[in-house]
């Protein structure tokens, strides 16, 4: 990837509606990067409009669960802290502190200051009296503890919007305000060009950054923005002398910002000579949804469009919280409020990308002043370079299935990420409606079991069966925390050692299908991939999509059911994308996912259980690994490929939707006297591990080449040329400076779940991609990436857990079965 100080001139012209944070950033970044010729639209004046930037107080925490939404900060702070408007700085680094008064949440505060040491983030546990130092007015009688993080702060949105323009226009770029956008243009299914109240504006890339706004504008192109806009109320008290000599003649805050999350509230100051007031945000009051067409224009509002008029009402709960942490608010009032409009997603991330529907229009929305630089710096290099160098995969426009876009979905899901802001949510905790709403076929027969559902994209998909509860009698298992042991269960276990010993029904209709087709699709699929395809009908082959830098944008399962067609097993809606991008005409590729079920039968017994209810040959010299073929399973038509992701022999076998039900129950009913068991998503996620299986998106993604993953053997650089060959070749010899490594616990008892840090000699060196006790080893297995001198097998390492240091060990992999002789017999 170019520096920015060699960049080339760009003639493209863009278009960017909205002079946001996130708007003056991106125009910021892309003239930066040598374009020239960009415009930034916005309805209202400048440098401060009347969308959510204009109002935002600004409260930058960097540490989050996501490693992306991290980084994206990260840089935001880096950015507007270099930047100065009349010679004071975007962004004031006083700090956060983040209180618990609960037991939980303090377990919580250590759990998340394992998340700053895994990203990056210096941060520190603090006692109730060190929190009272950096905060006088806290009740420390209330406080468990606290998080403090140093480098986090205020940004000053507004002031960054001035450097930025400024900035921007320097390089070429002009901004004009008092235009508003009333329709998009579209010339041969692309989008051309914006329309305004004061003329058109001819395009190349249209990116929307329009806040709120953004599913106004989506419309425009026919396009559903999956956001919806919400009112968060924030008040101000009357004037408190003890901050008057709080250095309010310097800077507008000197305390650190502050979370009270266990109220759902946030605090800052506001200084000025000679007084001082404090800042209260609150996200405990009622979901208020806001109709962004109704939203008035910025002339016909009483502050400003996104500032609404404040609802004591709804404030007053938060108001006692807020002088029960700090009693010396009892001697002050709500001096003034608002109800600000500000935008969640369903999954309450942001929405970055290009739109695949409309080709030409970019989407920079729902991204908070917390991250605005960082986005925008993303979205820059996706524009210039092909591809972000942060890892966008959650935040990727394209992530949502069309079930997932649905108006009443945007609303249910974004009113609970509303609520959910500052609630403790476990890494598994699936959303509580709309449900169900994806199921597969067998989804009757998995409730009879007892099946406990998570979800995945919409899906409803078993985690264990209570009906396998009786099958932990005798075994022996570790005792887990509470954190842990949410979102599990013995059952588990027992399904896991079914796998191994019997054979067990996994649903794998969740996993994504392309269908791929066409006289060209071997040479096509041979191009966009990095294994050798060009192998008889029947064959298997396991690739990765990489983009051109090398970086694994996903891996793939490919079996070549015929001459020129390809059943393509994949990860998200973006390899559709990808893929359907690139395809010459005479290739087709369509998902069949929602059409078709599939149910992986694995386990020693797999032969015993499937061979008896049909006349093709299922022997392995009949049906070797890594092998497809038509075949009937009692009065089913299935694809069968052998291949399997836990490491025991079997098969996968696919059919369509309407004779799924009955696929199973065949297979269901042969299996009685085998001792059959229906297995869920927990013990697959443990025998992957054990066998060393990487999952795309959790264990690797674009910031990793395929021989850090471990997965080199996946490529074959004599085939010829496909995307991302040359960024391989020029790296080849040279070891890679870090890897993903297989790490087991030492001590049989614990357990760890992911994003974890791990310590090599005594520092933070990297962190847990994905884990789960391995029942077949009797430990913990977790895959973390390192640093290559820290990864070799047999070095010692420790894994941070709710703030204690685990030893565990690298480990050379894959743990079970190397030989693979289970799975190819």
């Amino acid at each position: 990837m170019r520096s920015m100080t060699d960049q080339p001139v760009r003639d493209d012209r863009v278009v960017i509606i909205g002079a946001g944070i996130v708007g003056c950033s991106l125009a910021d970044e892309l003239t930066a990067r040598g374009w020239k010729d960009v415009t930034v639209l916005e309805q209202g004046p400048l440098p401060a409009p009347g969308g959510s930037t204009s109002h935002a107080p600004g409260l930058v925490f960097r540490t989050a669960p996501s490693r992306t939404m991290t980084e994206l900060a990260r840089y935001t702070v880096r950015k507007f802290s270099a930047l100065t408007v009349d010679g004071s700085p975007c962004f004031h680094p006083v700090g956060g502190l983040e209180l618990a008064t609960t037991e939980a949440r303090w377990a919580d505060l250590h759990r998340k200051a394992g998340l700053a040491a895994s990203w990056g983030v210096t941060a520190e546990l603090l006692t109730p009296q060190r929190c009272a130092k950096l905060w006088p007015m806290v009740n420390v009688d209330l406080v468990y503890g606290g998080l403090y993080t140093p480098g986090d702060g205020l940004a000053r949105a507004v002031p960054a919007c001035r450097a930025q323009i400024a900035r921007a226009t320097e390089r070429g770029a002009r901004f004009l305000d008092r235009h508003t956008v009333t329709g998009l243009e579209t010339t041969g299914g692309r989008i051309t060009g914006v329309v305004t109240d004061q003329g058109e504006f001819p395009a190349d890339h249209v990116v929307s950054a329009a806040g709120f706004w953004g599913p106004v504008i989506g419309r425009m192109a026919g396009v559903r923005v999956p956001l919806l806009p919400l009112a968060h109320q924030y008040a101000t008290t009357t004037a408190m002398p003890e901050l008057a000599g709080d250095g309010a003649d310097r800077a507008e805050a000197t305390r650190p910002i502050l979370r009270h999350q266990d109220r759902d509230l946030y605090f800052r100051e506001h200084l000025t000579p000679g007084a001082g007031r404090i800042g209260i945000g609150s996200y405990a009051h009622r979901p208020m949804p806001v109709d962004p067409d109704s939203v008035p224009r910025y002339d016909a509002s009483r502050v400003m469009p996104s500032s609404l008029d404040f609802t004591p009402d709804d404030f007053a709960p938060s108001w006692r919280d807020a002088r029960d942490l700090l009693p010396a608010l009892g001697a002050t009032e709500v001096a003034d409020g608002f109800n600000g409009v500000f935008s969640f997603t369903p999954d309450g991330m942001p929405l970055l990308g290009e739109v695949p529907s409309a080709p030409g229009l970019w989407l920079a929305e729902a991204v908070w002043v917390t991250h605005s630089a960082g986005a925008a710096r993303a979205v820059a290099e996706w524009m210039t370079d092909g591809r972000p160098r942060t890892d966008l995969h959650e935040c990727d426009a394209r992530r949502f299935e069309d079930a997932q876009l649905s108006p009443a979905y945007v609303r249910d899901r974004g009113r609970q990420s509303f609520a959910e802001v500052y609630d403790i949510v476990h890494p598994l905790q699936p959303p509580e409606r709309p449900r169900p709403l994806r199921t597969s076929p067998f989804y009757a027969r998995q409730r009879e079991l007892g099946a406990r559902f998570l979800t995945a994209g919409g899906w409803e998909r078993a985690h264990w069966y209570d009906a396998n509860l009786p099958l932990t009698e005798g075994l022996e298992l570790p005792e887990r925390d509470s954190w842990s042991a949410r979102y599990w269960s013995p059952a588990v276990a027992a399904e896991a050692r079914a796998t191994r010993e019997r054979v067990a029904l996994y649903d794998m209709t969740q996993l994504r299908r392309l269908e791929v087709t066409g006289p060209g699709a071997l040479d096509f699929l041979q191009r966009m991939t990095t294994n050798q395809l060009r192998k008889r009908t029947g064959a298997v082959t396991y690739t990765l999509l990489l983009d051109e830098e090398g970086g694994v944008r996903s891996d793939l399962t490919v079996a070549r059911l015929g001459p020129r067609h390809f059943q393509v097993g994949a990860n998200s809606p973006a390899d559709l994308d990808w893929l359907s991008r690139h395809a010459p005409p005479e290739v087709s590729v369509r998902d069949i996912t929602s059409g078709t079920c599939g149910i992986g039968v694995w386990g020693p017994l797999a032969r015993d259980l499937v061979q008896p209810l049909t006349d093709d040959d299922f022997s392995h010299e009949g049906f070797g690994f890594f092998r497809a073929k038509s075949a009937w399973i009692g009065h089913v038509p299935v694809t069968a490929l052998r291949v399997s992701y836990v490491g025991e022999l079997g098969w996968e076998l696919y059919t369509t939707a309407d004779l799924g039900l009955r696929l199973w129950d065949t297979l269901w009913e042969a299996g009685r006297d085998l001792g059959v068991v229906a297995a869920g998503r927990g013990a697959f996620n443990s025998l992957r591990l054990e066998k060393g299986y990487r999952s795309w998106g959790h264990d690797m993604t674009t910031e990793h080449d395929p021989y850090e993953a471990g997965l080199g053997f996946a490529v074959r650089l004599d085939k010829g040329e496909f995307t991302g060959r040359a960024a391989l070749e020029a790296r080849a010899g040279r070891p890679p400076e870090r890897t993903l490594a297989c790490l087991t616990l030492d001590d049989p008892a614990t357990v760890v779940l992911g994003s974890e840090p791990v310590y090599a000699g005594g520092t933070a060196a990297g962190y847990v991609t994905s884990a789960a006790y391995g029942h077949t080893l009797g430990r913990c297995v977790a895959y973390a990436w390192l640093p290559r001198e820290a990864a070799e097998p047999g070095s010692p390492v420790e894994i941070g857990y709710f703030g204690a240091r685990h030893p565990a060990t690298v480990a050379q992999e894959p743990l079970f079965d190397p030989e693979m002789r289970r799975i190819r017999r």
